[in-house]
């Protein structure tokens, strides 16, 4: 029997028992479902970490005190036996070749207010270079300068959401704010970047960092001769080919500084934009394959589904196989026949579903609940898993079915 032929009988045989044959897809269209929305959250997710990362500077290499036992989850920050210093700084600013900018960064909690406005936010002390190391452009006024450095100037650049929430719709720039008390001038507004999977980018509060030292954290930490510590540096190279280079010579510079030889272990860690991307692509990528495995689980219980709904047929239509078997109807055409009842199951089940993935991904999307991307290849999967489990668990069935001897099938009551 032709294909074309079998398909007419299956659908006829689907719209017959229509009740049985939604129910029956039910199973799929979760399943498939299940598969492209939470694919398209995993992929989603992806992209918008990536893109974070991506943003919080080009080329970026990350300098910090400390180092890797085991992996980034483990990190044990050494503070007390290991500290980047001012010196490691200006060391690394002379000794540098290929580098767009290189800024040194200090923090400290604070109690921010102006007017009756009051917030904690992180204060860091900071250079010039701060801007271009992480791509931040001023919206309003100016950025710091060498001359605030110099004179120790308490002035401040804050970002957008900062500016939001001690000024509201005024304008910052020539207004004073005070940082643990002390009075501040602001100078400049920084453009909005955005929410960061590492922290807001426009909840940042900029100084001088010889205004920090002076007046905000006098903590001192070195080996013994009183050294200004830093949180970090951050260095820019000039461009994705010489990343290498630079991260070499730093670690170099650095282990000259510290008194480190080679075979010793550094007290400090060095990571470029290209690895914490790897990191943060491996997880997610694994994430992604955990929730479509999930999702996969509901898709194979649904074809069980199936395979229970059409042994019910076979059972029913028994007198019908022996029929078409009697007047002529080869195995082959019974199984085909019944073949193709099931992967019209599993194939219009697996379309309502991928259509069903995907208002739950727009749904997602569109609440800002989280970041969603349906694409072609976690459509084509879906659906062609779908495919699988409907020929799969429609085999037996068909098979039995074929089997029937027509006497017996006549005889059946």
């Amino acid at each position: 029997m032709m294909m074309t032929e079998n398909f007419r009988i299956a659908l006829r045989a689907l719209v017959a028992n229509k009740l049985r044959s939604a129910l029956t897809m039910l199973g799929v269209i979760i399943g498939v479902g299940a598969v492209v929305a939470l694919m398209a959250i995993g992929q989603g997710a992806t992209a918008s970490i990536t893109g974070q990362v991506e943003g919080i500077g080009s080329n970026l290499i990350d300098v910090r005190p400390g180092r890797l036992d085991g992996g980034l989850d483990e990190r044990v920050q050494l503070v007390s036996q290991a500290a980047l210093y001012l010196e490691d700084y200006n060391a690394l600013l002379e000794g540098l070749d290929n580098i767009a900018g290189i800024a040194p960064l200090m923090e400290t909690g604070a109690t921010v207010t102006h007017g009756r406005a009051t917030l904690s936010s992180i204060v860091t002390g900071t250079t010039p270079d701060f801007a271009s190391v992480r791509a931040y452009e001023v919206a309003r006024g100016r950025f710091l300068t060498e001359s605030d450095r110099d004179q120790e100037a308490r002035v401040a650049v804050i970002g957008s959401q900062t500016a939001k929430d001690l000024f509201g719709g005024l304008n910052p720039v020539g207004r004073s704010l005070k940082i643990n008390g002390i009075s501040f001038e602001v100078v400049g507004m920084l453009k909005e970047k955005g929410t960061s999977g590492f922290g807001s980018a426009d909840e940042i509060i900029l100084v001088p960092l010889e205004t920090f030292y002076a007046k905000l954290e006098a903590a001192r930490i070195g080996r013994g001769s009183g050294q200004r510590a830093l949180l970090g540096i951050q260095v820019s190279a000039a461009s994705a080919e010489v990343v290498n280079d630079v991260i070499a010579q730093t670690e170099r510079i650095l282990r000259r500084e510290h008194g480190l030889s080679l075979r010793e272990e550094a007290d400090f860690l060095i990571q470029s934009q290209t690895q914490i991307l790897g990191t943060v692509s491996a997880i997610t990528t694994t994430l992604t394959i955990f929730l479509a495995a999930i999702a996969g689980i509901s898709l194979f219980v649904g074809g069980i589904g199936i395979m229970n709904i059409m042994m019910v047929s076979v059972v029913e239509r028994t007198k019908e196989i022996g029929l078409r078997k009697a007047v002529g109807a080869t195995q082959g055409a019974i199984l085909g026949q019944f073949l193709v009842e099931t992967l019209a199951l599993s194939l219009i089940g697996g379309l309502l579903g991928i259509g069903l993935g995907w208002g739950i991904a727009v749904a997602v999307q569109a609440a800002n609940l989280i970041e969603a991307q349906v694409t072609s290849s976690s459509v084509s999967l879906a659906f062609g898993f779908a495919a699988v489990v409907g020929v799969f668990f429609g085999l037996y069935p068909a098979w039995r079915a074929s089997r029937l001897r027509p006497i017996e099938a006549l005889r059946y009551e």
